[in-house]
């Protein structure tokens, strides 16, 4: 069973035993999408807080996540990700929460999201953007959760691996697009998907690039085609992440 399956399969038993919240209000923060499109001089970075993944297993699990992304902030991020699932990535709501609290940036629900019940958790903890995996989803699953998302005032970062993925997200409208360079099924990283997905991108959407930057000259190869990159891993096991996202936030 390849991991994505693995994944949903867990996820859809976890989010039938949610109960859905009473909404509330949402966090007050910038918009990430306008903070991008306001400044364009640099690569602006998403710091993830991530403890563990179902492929490399533990990455930092003893972390101190309220320094993390007090850390992350202090750097200049421009938004924090946090994971919350628990099964796989050894994250928690109550980690978006405790971080939410804490940092003015905006906060980045990063699960596998497949129910509305998941979008209200996300918003009342103190998430302004939500992610949503069209490999995960059917068509008209990642519409309706879009409509939904939107209604409840979040920025919504729309997930693609491939062409024909970039190609729903454009069409949906996505103003965020996230280009993940991990194989959800095999969860081998390799940057030439945000390469040649660079080529093909049509909108005014903020492209992200996500998984597998450690290095300022990785990040700089693709600051024509991408206004973000997303990364987690490089700072979590960094003895020093503010000199890291310094370092990844280049010049374009």
């Amino acid at each position: 069973m390849d991991f994505l399956t693995k994944i949903m399969t867990e996820k859809k038993l976890e989010v039938e035993k949610m109960l859905k919240e009473e909404l509330q209000p949402l966090r007050k923060t910038e918009s990430f999408y306008n903070r991008v499109k306001s400044c364009p001089q640099h690569v602006h970075i998403i710091g993830e807080v991530k403890r563990a993944s179902p492929s490399k297993g533990t990455i930092n699990e003893s972390v101190d996540i309220l320094a993390q992304a007090k850390a992350y902030q202090k750097a200049g991020v421009s938004a924090i990700s946090v994971l919350t699932d628990e099964v796989f990535f050894k994250g928690s709501i109550e980690d978006l929460r405790k971080i939410a609290k804490e940092v003015e940036v905006p906060v980045l629900c990063k699960d596998f999201i497949i129910a509305e019940k998941q979008l209200i958790r996300a918003r009342n903890a103190g998430a302004t953007i939500v992610l949503l995996i069209v490999a995960a989803l059917s068509q008209e699953k990642l519409q309706e959760l879009y409509h939904q998302a939107e209604a409840l005032g979040l920025e919504i970062l729309v997930e693609v691996h491939d062409e024909k993925e970039l190609k729903i997200a454009e069409a949906l409208g996505a103003k965020l697009i996230g280009v993940n360079n991990r194989n959800l099924k095999t969860f081998v990283v390799d940057i030439e998907v945000s390469r040649k997905l660079g080529e093909k991108q049509e909108t005014e959407s903020v492209y992200i690039s996500e998984s597998g930057f450690s290095t300022g000259t990785q990040v700089n190869s693709l600051k024509n085609d991408y206004q973000a990159v997303l990364v987690g891993e490089a700072l979590m096991i960094s003895g020093n992440p503010e000199a890291k996202v310094k370092e990844l936030q280049v010049v374009r």
